[in-house]
Order: structure tokens, then C-alpha cells, then sequence
């Protein structure tokens, strides 16, 4: 993958520092002016700072037309801001994306005469309810989002840590270098890290946030991490770094899903689908399914064409990429 800009710096001293992502829809200028273009792929970071405290926004940049960075985008977040500039298709996957997600944390702003009603009625019945509608007032919305970072208490201490892999590269004299934000947990300089799937360990050589060095990283922050121990072979986009044990790697899965309402299509034994879990996109066969009670809660047995990595009890988003309308088909339970 493309060697990011951030991380080609002069290390300075290790110091506290809190972070909040923010996945930013429907609008592919709006970021540009809230921070420093950053990483640039099918994902676009822009970074913005204020003395130890920083938020990353990431927008889905190949989205509408492919569905899987609008996964990535919103997988990578933990604050989401909808802006509305038109009440359209895409406008309504977006919608059902951050619902499917789990995103409850997030903004709304209405352009173009667009009335808060109107998107009201549509998001009933989603955890976009929640959201707060505001202005379109981007000196407020960085004062607003810095201040929230800055309510993020860092700690250190919890004792196992877990980050996919979003952008990879080699950096001479150093090795590999992986970033991505840390989903759980704390990973420490000279941590050893499961390299799933497979049976690979890699050592953390140092860690870097927003251009300095650090002793860990832990929940929240977007990190570069140095490692001893891999090549580019040994990685992908997906590949999970953790030193927790509980996570699992499987090729079949069987599990409820909770299909929303908006999808019409019943699910049929053969159907292609794709499971989003952190930054891995995962191709699904149906090998079988029961849905006696409820088609929209069926027990589906899935083959998978790679190994799904994934924390027991969390939850992935069930999608259809080859959808003409919508291609977010729900939930799916990871146990």
C-alpha cells in the first residue's frame, strides 16, 4: 500500500495525547476544511490538532460506487457527522450503514433547505435518532470535536491490546510499518502480537501518533506501529495485531442475523453475501439458513473464502455489494 504521509517525521518526546475518530458522509469536500490531508487511498484522513489533543477524520473516498470503503470509513470510527446536502439513495445507505454499525455517537447537518423534519422522519427507528442536529459551522465543529478529545482519559494499563491493519508499508532501516486504530485495549512498545489470521508473531519495534513517538497506544487512537518479526507478505488490509487471546479465527461461521426492514430480498442458500468486521470484508457463501419465525431473523450457515477474525460476542455488518438498491442487508451476531 502507498507510503501515508504522517509517519515520515523527527520523533520528539513522549508525551499524553487523546484522540477521536470521526467518520465523515455525504459530503467529499467537507473534511478538507476541518484538517490536514493525511493517508489518501480508497479512505482520505485529514488530521486536526491542538496541543495533545487530536481528532482523525476519514471519509469513504471511492464511495458511492464501491460499497466496501463506506464499511471501512465507519468501522474506523467512534463519532459519525451526516451531512445532508440532498435526501437521495445514497443519503438512505449511509443511514442504514451507521445503524447496522452500531454508530450511535454522531451529528447531523442539513444543507440546502433540507428541513430537520424531513430527515427526522426518515431516521425514526434507527440509533440516528440520537444524533444531534447542528450547524454548518466548521470553526464550532472543530472547537466542539477537540474538546470532546480532550474528555478521553488515557490510562495504559489494560493488560492485552488489538488493532487492524487499514495501510501497510516498508520503510528502509526501520522495516514494516502498519497503521490503524487501536480497537481495544492498550499495545505497548516491545509488545509481542498474534498476527491473525495465521500463526505469525510479530515484536513492536515503536509506535508512533500524529508525527511523535509514544510508549503504547490504546483505545481510540490512529497509530503507526513499527514491527519486528513480518514482511509485506505476512500482511493485508484486515489483518488483526492483538495480544488477546480470546480472539478467534474461523472459515465457516454459523450465526442469527437481523436483516432491516428496508430489504426485501429473502435470503436463499447459495447467495453470495459479504461480512464487515473491523477492517476485514469478507466474502459469504449461504450453505444453509432457518428463518421459520422470522425471514428477518434467520440462523445462517456461512462458508467464507478467508478466515474471519473477530473478538466472540461482537457483532459484523451483513452486506450485498452486487445490490442494485440498497447493499446493506443487517447484523450478524460473532460468537
Amino acid at each position: 500500500m502507498g507510503q501515508p504521509q504522517e509517519l515520515l517525521c523527527t520523533a520528539v518526546p513522549d508525551r499524553s495525547m487523546s484522540n477521536l475518530n470521526v467518520v465523515i458522509l455525504g459530503d467529499p469536500e467537507y473534511a478538507k476544511e476541518l484538517g490536514k490531508k493525511g493517508t489518501t487511498s480508497d479512505l482520505t484522513f485529514y488530521n486536526l490538532k491542538k496541543g495533545v489533543h487530536t481528532v482523525t477524520f476519514v471519509e469513504p473516498t471511492r464511495y458511492p460506487e464501491r460499497l466496501a470503503p463506506l464499511f471501512y470509513a465507519v468501522s474506523l470510527a467512534n463519532k459519525a457527522i451526516l451531512v445532508v446536502n440532498q435526501i437521495d439513495q445514497t443519503f438512505g445507505e449511509c443511514v442504514i450503514m451507521l445503524h447496522c454499525a452500531g454508530l450511535e455517537n454522531g451529528l447531523i447537518i442539513a444543507r440546502n433547505y433540507i428541513q430537520k423534519e424531513q430527515i427526522a422522519t426518515l431516521i425514526k427507528g434507527t440509533l440516528l435518532e440520537s444524533y444531534q442536529f447542528i450547524e454548518d459551522d466548521k470553526n464550532s465543529l472543530r472547537e466542539r470535536l477537540l474538546t470532546e478529545s480532550s474528555q478521553i482519559k488515557n490510562s495504559c494499563s489494560y493488560p492485552t491490546g488489538t488493532m487492524p491493519v487499514d495501510h501497510y508499508f516498508s520503510v528502509k532501516g526501520v522495516g514494516m510499518v502498519v497503521l490503524g486504530c487501536i480497537v481495544e485495549g492498550v499495545i505497548k512498545k516491545h509488545d509481542e502480537l498474534m498476527v491473525l489470521p495465521g500463526n505469525k508473531i510479530a515484536q513492536v519495534r515503536s509506535i508512533q501518533k500524529l508525527d511523535e513517538d509514544f510508549d503504547c497506544a490504546e483505545y481510540g487512537d490512529r497509530t503507526g506501529i513499527a514491527l519486528k518479526g513480518l514482511d509485506e507478505s505476512d500482511l493485508d488490509r484486515g489483518t488483526v495485531l492483538t495480544s488477546d487471546k480470546s480472539i478467534k479465527s474461523v472459515s465457516t461461521l454459523v450465526a442469527k442475523a437481523k436483516i432491516v426492514k428496508y430489504w426485501q430480498s429473502p435470503m436463499k442458500v447459495g447467495m453470495v453475501l459479504h461480512i464487515g468486521h473491523w477492517m476485514q470484508f469478507v466474502q459469504a457463501r449461504i450453505e444453509s439458513l432457518r428463518d421459520e419465525e422470522d425471514r428477518y431473523a434467520p440462523e445462517l450457515t456461512l462458508k467464507l473464502d478467508k478466515m474471519l477474525v473477530f473478538k466472540p460476542g461482537s457483532k459484523g455488518v451483513l452486506m450485498y455489494p452486487e445490490g442494485s438498491r440498497l447493499r446493506v442487508v443487517g447484523k450478524i451476531e460473532l460468537l
